[in-house]
């Protein structure tokens, strides 16, 4: 295949995306350039040059709009909860739970994977830190490993398969070209492992530094945490109302294990029945539903009257959330959509006429030649880019890119949904929170009150066996 200057600059642009997240510098930048000229070049024009600018982007924004609704619904229903002072009652009987250090481990790795999996664990970790960990350090948990179970579970293996939201397989699965609810049992698939693997270590490292129940550290440690306490006690008594804390406090978890539930059971009886599972925009439009139904009742609950004002501020705050999670996100996919024959033909407005390009895909196969053809060297590869590009904090940014170089990448000796899920799995462990300091990690370690590089230090080792050893067993599995 014979390529041309505007193949060379897409892979330029490729390549210095690449290396501008290795020195953890934002991307959007690149990206935006990188559209304008790969698109002038290859039209010829420099106005179609401007408007793929714009087209690329929106384009991208159409995909992708039903993941910012998701996101809207949820952190707005957790922030009616906590009007309500629900969100506490929730955790309250779980706190009993935790009658030592060993046990409360276990305790918050449960449940900071459950609520992360419904609510995201950036909005969670409040909740959890404020309600869970302290109960964990009376229990004889030290900080710092509670602080590894909370990012070790949520931001690490909750977040990495993403299984009830689906955001991330749905970003990976777009730019693979791939069927999401093939890539999403795989990824939760290939997050169990790298979850319990790196979780056991965490747990083995650190179980001699459990302590009784009578130790001098645990006052010390809640002194630093007690700042927060008394914050999140001051709130909620603001809003003091016992009834309506309880219903919800019962109302939503109900309603989400019915809705987990009956999203299972569609999925496993799709082979004999002919309703599918819901799986994808299915699957997220299902539960947003449900949301903001629950959302609907939470704030009348709390503002009678008022909620028609309560109802804006929640979803206003809950579009603010999205936007600064996903927001850079947008002129990322739209440069890697560009190198997709799916979509380069809108954006670069291109008629029935013409076919439309497939800039990355070209790329790699003109260099199949130069590829390895072993299946441990591709699987490896994809999952040190996706860790390279997670380095940029954000987790999300580079599953465009470890999407579409699967798709381009998959030359029969491995599936494209594998090679996503495996490219995922690097990308969000390492910058959805786990593994470097710059990330929602510093969240976890204030909440905490310990030093977050001694958190990203104790994580590491275990985060990285998990996923080499989670990306070698996908070869077998998968």
């Amino acid at each position: 295949m014979e390529l041309s200057l505007s193949h060379w600059l897409y892979g330029f642009f490729t390549l210095a995306i690449i290396i501008t997240m290795i020195f953890r510098r934002g991307v959007v930048l690149p990206t935006l350039l990188g559209t304008f000229i790969v698109a002038w070049v290859y039209q010829g024009s420099i106005v179609d040059g401007f408007t793929a600018i714009f087209n690329a982007n929106l384009v991208a924004a159409k995909e992708l709009f039903n993941i910012f609704l998701i996101i809207t619904f949820m952190v707005a229903l957790l922030h009616s909860l906590k009007d309500l002072g629900a969100d506490k009652r929730m955790i309250q009987p779980i706190q009993k739970m935790m009658v030592n250090g060993h046990v409360a481990f276990w305790v918050l790795i449960v449940v900071t994977y459950v609520i992360s999996l419904f609510f995201w664990p950036t909005p969670a970790v409040p909740l959890i830190c404020a309600l869970l960990v302290p109960a964990a350090i009376r229990a004889g948990l030290p900080a710092m490993v509670a602080a590894m179970a909370v990012a070790l579970a949520g931001q690490g293996m909750a977040l990495s398969s993403d299984y009830i939201i689906q955001v991330a397989p749905g970003l990976s699965a777009k730019a693979a070209g791939v069927d999401t609810s093939t890539l999403v049992d795989q990824a939760l698939i290939l997050s169990l492992i790298t979850g319990g693997i790196a979780i056991s270590l965490a747990y083995l490292f650190n179980r001699k530094n459990i302590r009784g129940k009578d130790s001098p550290e645990i006052e010390r440690e809640l002194a630093i945490m007690q700042g927060l306490d008394e914050e999140n006690k001051k709130k909620t008594e603001s809003n003091n109302l016992p009834l309506w804390s309880k219903v919800f406090a019962v109302l939503v978890p109900v309603s989400m294990l019915i809705v987990m539930i009956y999203m299972v059971s569609t999925k496993l009886t799709a082979g004999r029945m002919e309703m599918g599972g819901y799986e994808g925009g299915d699957g997220a439009a299902f539960i947003g539903g449900v949301a903001v139904i629950l959302l609907l009742l939470s704030t009348v609950a709390f503002g009678k009257h008022r909620s028609l004002d309560y109802i804006s501020e929640h979803i206003i705050d809950g579009f603010v959330f999205a936007f600064k999670a996903m927001g850079p996100v947008i002129p990322i996919a739209g440069f890697f959509f560009l190198g997709s024959s799916d979509f380069s033909s809108s954006i670069l407005a291109i008629g029935e006429d013409r076919e439309a390009p497939g800039l990355l895909f070209d790329l790699v196969q003109s260099s199949q030649q130069f590829l390895p053809e072993n299946a441990v060297l591709v699987a490896i590869s994809i999952l040190i880019i996706g860790i390279i590009t997670g380095l940029d904090g954000s987790g999300f940014s580079g599953l465009p890119l470890t999407g579409a170089l699967s798709g381009a990448l998959s030359n029969g000796t491995v599936e494209p949904s594998t090679l996503a899920a495996i490219g995922q799995m690097g990308s969000i462990w390492t910058g959805g929170g786990t593994i470097i300091a710059w990330s929602s990690l510093v969240a976890v370690a204030g909440f905490c009150g310990v030093p977050v590089m001694e958190l990203v230090r104790k994580n590491f080792f275990p985060v990285i066996i998990g996923l080499v050893i989670s990306t070698l067993l996908a070869l077998i599995i998968f």
